[in-house]
């Protein structure tokens, strides 16, 4: 029997959940761990590892999160098809790993007044 997962630490919710394309023949679901990953190490430039520790999983279950996620959006982007973003095992970072300030749009939301 498998184990349960885990909630996986995300930085900050995104807002823009779907992407339209003209044709709309598919729709790709990728989730929100899923779109962290890609932004950890393809936006950030962070290592695997160390994108692995901000979401606290273990490097081999980020690499399998990473790559199923970018197999989504290629395949997305070639098909012509749609992509959705939503659901998953995550939960947001607050504040933001331990006050370290992981992206942009952490700092932005940080330094905004309360």
């Amino acid at each position: 029997m498998p184990r349960k997962t885990r909630c996986r630490k995300v930085c900050c919710d995104y807002g823009n959940r779907r992407f339209h394309t003209e044709d709309r023949r598919d729709t790709q679901h990728i989730t929100v761990e899923e779109v962290e990953a890609m932004r950890l190490c393809d936006m950030e430039g962070l290592s695997q590892d160390l994108a692995a520790d901000m979401m606290e999983v273990s490097r081999g279950t980020f690499q399998r999160i990473l790559y199923a996620a970018r197999k989504k959006v290629t395949t997305a982007l070639v098909e012509g098809d749609d992509l959705l973003i939503g659901g998953g095992h995550y939960e947001v970072a607050s504040p933001c790993h331990e006050g370290r300030r992981c992206c942009k749009k952490c700092r932005k939301n940080m330094d905004q007044p309360s």
